[in-house]
């Protein structure tokens, strides 16, 4: 049993009564009264046992959109049910109403809707769903808490889905499938045609030329059905924020980007997360439901505050990678962990795979390099164009051990890495 507020000011104007009699008498009546209808009040309210309660609605929902959830329930009992009912979410979840009053009539249901606006991915699971029926008099109320279980998974908005039209109309110029029918340099033999001037002579087909009597070229196609994997980097570097971003959300969008126009390529994807331990394994995914089948696994990662290892990482990658393959890895050029962890074993990695390294730039730093106005600045200015060239000298580091890198800001890092696997694409290098 609760009370309400309603029982509060019934209280609050039975002690004026009292008050106004100054008797004794007036005091056991007013209590005596109030007591007599609180008790009628719970005695005449719906019982909460008997209630059946049962969810539906969206079990999956992009970061920042919003997901309706409905409850349902069901009153078995002869007695209609005026109730209060509370719907717990954890806060991220953003749910609201927080509650809804509702009238069930006797054998009958009611529907209460909540939607759900996620300002953070990841599992979000209901609490427990709080009744309280109220009686006649709204005095006081049989109160219940029933958990209600339904979890709603929060995936990665895909924000960078918009360079996507962009990217493979340059994929089908790659492909020869654009109406200028622009040949790509692939290694994968197209067709022949006639030479014309400005051809590279290592294309002439000298066989083909002796059967025609005239002079033919090959022409080639991007390759289709290569490897891709692509390891994204969960430790502590991922944690920090640029631009007001994770810089494991950033990565998460380009893997995302890359992953949707390699699809379309013809290209086989599978992916990795890994800190101390694997994270998420996403490996052998139909082309067809790879790309949900990473972001379903990306939902629930979030930063571990302990340094990558770098041994284990590689090892997962060669095991997963049992071809050529390109390896895109999604880390920090942080000096200290590249050049502690990454590089040593950069070489086994490279050593019959591609490997492209892309990292999120904080343009923060450009501003604070540009700064001269006091000494503070020019400190800040300092230190921001060592934190630079640190970054400068590890990508040239893993550029000498045979990796490509790609280094870009939060809004530009997944076109620029889309362009790094299209350019690699028309040279033949996957």
């Amino acid at each position: 049993m609760t009370l309400t507020g309603r029982s509060a000011l019934a209280a609050l104007a039975g002690v004026l009564v009292i008050l106004a009699a100054r008797d004794g008498v007036a005091l056991l009546v007013v209590n005596g009264l109030l007591l007599v209808a609180i008790a009628a009040d719970v005695a005449l309210a719906a019982g909460t046992r008997s209630l059946q309660l049962t969810r539906s609605g969206e079990t999956k929902v992009l970061l920042g959109q919003s997901a309706p959830v409905t409850l349902t329930v069901a009153n078995r009992r002869r007695r209609a049910l005026r109730a209060d009912i509370r719907d717990a979410w954890p806060p991220s979840a953003g749910a609201q109403p927080h509650h809804v009053r509702v009238r069930v009539p006797a054998t009958g249901q009611a529907t209460l809707t909540t939607t759900l606006t996620p300002t953070r991915r990841g599992d979000k699971r209901a609490a427990v769903v709080t009744i309280r029926s109220l009686g006649p008099l709204g005095l006081a109320a049989r109160q219940a808490r029933r958990p209600v279980p339904w979890t709603v998974r929060v995936l990665p908005p895909f924000g960078s889905r918009r360079h996507l039209p962009g990217k493979l109309s340059r994929l089908r110029q790659l492909d020869g499938q654009h109406q200028a029918l622009l040949r790509g340099q692939g290694s994968e033999f197209d067709s022949l045609r006639e030479y014309v001037v400005g051809d590279d002579v290592r294309s002439i087909d000298w066989r083909a030329t002796a059967r025609r009597r005239e002079v033919v070229v090959r022409t080639w196609r991007p390759e289709r059905d290569r490897q891709i994997l692509i390891v994204l980097d969960t430790g502590r570097t991922s944690a920090g924020r640029v631009a007001g971003i994770p810089r494991l959300d950033t990565a998460m969008d380009a893997a995302l980007l890359l992953t949707a126009l390699a699809v379309r390529a013809g290209d086989r994807i599978d992916f990795l997360a890994m800190d101390r331990r694997l994270r998420a394994r996403v490996v052998g995914a139909a082309r067809s439901a790879v790309l949900p089948a990473i972001t379903d696994a990306m939902a629930a990662i979030e930063p571990e505050l302990v340094e990558t290892d770098a041994a284990a990482l590689a090892s997962a990658a060669l095991t997963t990678a049992r071809r050529r393959s390109l390896i895109v890895l999604l880390t920090d050029l942080n000096p200290a962990a590249v050049e502690e962890g990454l590089l040593p074993r950069l070489p086994l990695l490279a050593a019959r795979n591609q490997v492209l390294v892309a990292a999120v730039a904080d343009p923060a730093l450009a501003e604070m390099a540009a700064g001269r106005a006091d000494a503070g600045r020019v400190y800040a200015a300092a230190a921001a164009e060592q934190a630079r060239a640190g970054r400068q000298r590890t990508s040239a580091l893993l550029q000498r051990h045979g990796a490509l890198v790609v280094d870009a800001p939060p809004d530009r890092l997944p076109p620029v890495l889309a362009d790094a696997y299209l350019e690699l694409k028309a040279a033949g290098r996957l």
